[in-house]
């Protein structure tokens, strides 16, 4: 089987959020499994509108990377019990791309919940676009907290967590694509 294409998502915009460094960690460990092509954005590389999903509201940069993604995985702040809208709004273009592959979360909170609130939001979301969920997430709780100055997280357990996380995502997206490529 050919590489699966993973794609690492930012979910926010904000100013100085920390979520990026999370979602930056992530990507790194991502990078390290073999069998693995990934690849990572945030919203800010995109140009969509207020908000559709009619080929004229898409980017089609963000419409090619998602096309060709086999699974995503979203690293998400939880802003007011919930996930941004930047991330909505990415996600509510490309309803045909996401149709049978699979979605991680990572959740980030600057308190103690790691942003549980925003990926049950999401999971609602994901299962109406037609992607698969997994049992398995990661949270970063008290964010601030969390990593040193090189970015590496101070308890060397959230390497296993993340890499856990990646462990059932790699699974269902071989599942999937499977599907995708042999059963009309």
């Amino acid at each position: 089987m050919d590489n699966l294409n993973i794609v690492v998502i930012e979910g926010s915009k904000r100013t100085g959020r920390l979520s990026l460094t999370a979602a930056r960690y992530v990507y790194d460990i991502g990078k390290t499994i073999p069998g693995l092509d990934i690849s990572f954005i945030h919203p800010e590389d995109f140009h969509l509108t207020s908000e559709g999903h009619l080929p004229e509201d898409k980017d089609p940069k963000f419409s090619e990377i998602t096309a060709k993604a086999d699974g995503f995985f979203v690293v998400s702040p939880e802003y007011n019990h919930s996930y941004p809208s930047s991330i909505k709004r990415l996600l509510d273009s490309e309803y045909e791309n996401f149709h049978h592959k699979v979605m991680a979360f990572g959740g980030v909170s600057n308190g103690p919940w790691g942003g549980v609130r925003c990926l049950e939001a999401l999971n609602g979301v994901a299962k109406a676009l037609g992607l698969a969920t997994l049992r398995k997430d990661v949270q970063f709780p008290f964010i601030q907290d969390i990593f040193d100055d090189t970015g590496k997280p101070k308890d060397p357990e959230f390497e296993k967590r993340v890499i856990g996380v990646y462990e059932e995502l790699i699974w269902v997206a071989k599942a999937l694509k499977y599907g995708r490529e042999n059963i009309k």
